[in-house]
């Protein structure tokens, strides 16, 4: 249903997120795709221990792989610990596959994770189609951003005046 609310036990809570990825890029789209875990993977990311720093995403004969992510062994686990960089499966639906794939192969795009998080009892990968910013973007960004501080706090020295 479109109009369905949340309930309030179904938050999304983070697990880990690419904070460098919305400094370094222009988010163009996002999607939440599912991502394929064995049971120590989701056992680490129950611990925290995940992060997506140099992860990015790849199209691979139809199929959406997320490359890079480092998920650390289990620390409680006796036997059969997974890899830590390992590639890992990112679940999409088909069309969103195609678009995705168009986008990356003719218009020179890049396909970065921004955060990983539980929703209900599944992990997800919020994922995002980008592209680089250079670096006079970057220092505009932060001037605006700074410009638009100071002008909050003059408001608000003036209201409360």
């Amino acid at each position: 249903m479109a109009g369905k609310k949340k309930a309030e036990g179904e938050r999304e809570r983070v697990i880990a997120q690419n904070r460098k990825a919305r400094h370094d890029y222009r988010i163009l789209q996002t999607w939440e795709a599912g991502i394929q875990l064995l049971g120590t993977e989701v056992k680490s990311c129950r611990e925290g221990q995940v992060s997506l720093k140099e992860s990015y995403g790849r199209v691979i004969k139809g199929e959406v792989f997320l490359v890079d992510m480092h998920i650390s062994p289990y620390a409680h686990g006796r036997f059969g610990a997974h890899e830590e960089l390992r590639m890992r499966k990112l679940l999409l639906h088909a069309s969103e596959i195609r678009r995705i794939r168009i986008e990356v192969e003719n218009k020179s795009h890049t396909l970065v994770p921004l955060a990983l998080y539980w929703k209900k009892h599944l992990v997800k990968c919020r994922l995002a189609l980008v592209t680089g910013k250079r670096k006079h973007d970057k220092r505009s960004e932060i001037s605006r951003r700074e410009s638009d501080r100071e002008l909050r706090r003059i408001i608000k020295e003036r209201i409360r005046h």
